[in-house]
């Protein structure tokens, strides 16, 4: 369909998904006076509680797709595994950003890979299985390898790691034998990531690199500017902003790398706001819930840049358990004794082990000082 120039507030714009990163999309999107619609079948979904339409039920419900395209001038997606046929049927009638295709890409890891690999961009080694015979012998040069499932693997999920043959056929079972991705393990140097937004005519705000850590498979912390480079953190931008014009990308992406003898390879992108993006909360002039609402309604794209260095740590359901696997509260009070700590609670219904809750940043105008602050909080939260 034909996209409008400008949509103005108080139009009424769609989000698909209503976890957090809908949350704070909603939260941008009152801040620049739209309304928003949420299709999510979770009734407690924290997105849905503070939309002003809270659609409960499947992204494949017909009613309530029709109300999206009746009363959505726009609509976006929170995470990438709502169903790309979805999208296209909404793209009909509505503005939709990113497009089914760009989501399609994402949410399989196939035809990510290939994407990636066909776009000339630096990606680890790996082979598409689909069944058992794919798999190689003990002696193929990709062992130590991970096994991940193509769709619906997230935060460590669908994945396992493999030193031989038998152990990727013992894993390749256990995953029901749905197509993989079979993956070489590499020693890593770090871990980074860009979240950048581009609009339908191709402008590209990027925010800075980020230096990411993980546990268990899920985003630890976040460090910005990344402790590394110039020239890499440089490169990394350069790289996103290729796969995004290549994907003919609209939106915000994010884009996370493998740094393996100082070479960045790209590992993973998501059609959405990202993890390792929340630091542009507190610490950039325009954070990247604000560009998603910016993209999908044809404003300009609002500056990236730092106004302050900054530490995220993703806060789990971990933190409400205690040795003996008893629930109680964090310490919220020693946390937000921290003059420079910004606390964001998602308002999920109850906490669950591995389960994202909330995240804090410290922003500091010296790093160092940031990673202090956050490390000593981490402590007093029972983060790890």
């Amino acid at each position: 369909m034909a996209t409008k120039q400008t949509i103005t507030a108080p139009a009424m714009l769609g989000m698909l998904g209503g976890g957090q990163l809908g949350r704070f999309f909603v939260i941008a999107a009152h801040e620049l006076g739209y309304q928003v619609t949420v299709l999510d079948p979770d009734k407690n979904s924290p997105a849905g509680k503070i939309a002003d339409v809270h659609l409960c039920a499947n992204y494949d419900d017909e009613n309530a797709l029709k109300q999206i395209a009746a009363t959505c001038q726009a609509v976006t997606t929170e995470f990438e595994n709502v169903p790309a046929n979805t999208l296209e049927k909404l793209a009909l009638t509505t503005t939709v950003r990113p497009s089914a295709a760009c989501v399609a890409v994402a949410q399989h890891r196939v035809l990510e890979k290939m994407f990636i690999k066909e776009a000339g961009l630096p990606v680890a080694p790996f082979m598409v299985i689909n069944t058992v015979a794919d798999l190689p012998e003990d002696a193929s040069t990709l062992y130590p390898a991970i096994l991940k499932v193509a769709r619906f693997g997230y935060d460590g999920k669908g994945q396992a790691r493999v030193k031989n043959q038998a152990e990727s056929q013992q894993a390749f079972a256990e995953f029901q034998q749905e197509t993989c991705v079979l993956e070489q393990m590499l020693p890593l140097d770090l871990e980074v990531s860009v979240v950048l937004a581009r609009d339908a005519t191709g402008n590209i705000a990027a925010f800075p690199t980020a230096e990411n850590s993980h546990l268990n498979g899920i985003l630890d912390m976040s460090i910005v500017p990344a402790r590394c480079s110039e020239v890499l953190k440089a490169n990394a931008q350069m790289l996103a902003k290729k796969l995004a014009e290549k994907l003919d990308y609209v939106g915000v992406l994010g884009v996370e790398f493998f740094v393996v003898k100082n070479q960045l390879l790209v590992n993973e992108i998501a059609p959405r706001p990202h993890n390792s993006g929340h630091y542009t909360i507190d610490a950039c002039v325009t954070n990247q819930f604000e560009q998603q609402v910016r993209v999908m309604t044809g404003l300009p794209l609002g500056d990236a840049s730092l106004h302050s260095d900054a530490v995220m740590v993703n806060i789990l359901g971990d933190s409400w358990y205690d040795t003996k696997n008893n629930t109680l509260e964090p310490l919220w009070n020693k946390a937000l004794s921290h003059a420079n700590l910004k606390l964001h609670l998602y308002g999920k219904h109850e906490p669950r082990k591995a389960r994202k809750m909330g995240h804090f940043t410290v922003i500091d105008k010296k790093l160092d000082a940031a990673l202090n602050v956050a490390l000593i909080a981490r402590s007093e939260l029972n983060i790890g």
